[in-house]
């Protein structure tokens, strides 16, 4: 028993060394963290500071504080979400491209001014552009081939255009 009570003041000391490096290495290791994460989610460099000073001096409660009141997304969600939308954008304005080149065209070309593919038809009424597969022109309401022929009737005869000899 005397030999126990003369190794217990160094198995005392050896266990107050080992609980104060955890300690010591879980409070250097929440500051880390909190200075990477807050790093992370702002440019900000004195919300940097204060939140890493914060979590230094308070502990768990600064932790907690900072958990609380660190903005909710990183710099790089905020420039995912940023490309997510100016993506939706422009395929919501994306101009339109020709099917066979792939170059950019105007909505109201014909043809396209570089592989020179049909794009749309004029209306034969009114003239505005159409679609190729598009069945009425909708803004007069006419049929895109029809245009206006007189009828023939059994009996007359054609009158045919014939080109003068030479």
């Amino acid at each position: 028993m005397d030999q126990l009570l003369e190794q217990l003041p160094t198995i005392i000391t050896g266990l107050v060394v080992v609980v104060t490096v955890f300690f010591t290495s879980l409070w250097l290791g929440m500051i880390l963290w909190t200075f990477h994460d807050i790093r992370a989610r702002t440019r900000d460099l004195i919300v940097q500071i204060a939140a890493t000073i914060m979590v230094a001096v308070l502990t768990l409660p600064g932790l907690i504080v900072y958990f609380l009141i660190r903005p909710r997304e990183t710099l790089a969600e905020a420039y995912e979400r940023a490309l997510e939308q100016e993506a939706l954008l422009q395929a919501i304005e994306e101009p339109e491209i020709c099917p066979s080149c792939a170059s950019k065209v105007r909505a109201d070309f014909l043809y396209c001014p570089y592989c020179h593919t049909q794009l749309k038809k004029t209306c034969v009424s009114c003239g505005h552009p159409l679609h190729l597969d598009w069945h009425i022109c909708p803004y007069c309401g006419a049929a895109p081939g029809s245009q206006i022929v007189e009828p023939v009737f059994p009996g007359e005869p054609e009158e045919v255009e014939t080109a003068p000899a030479q």
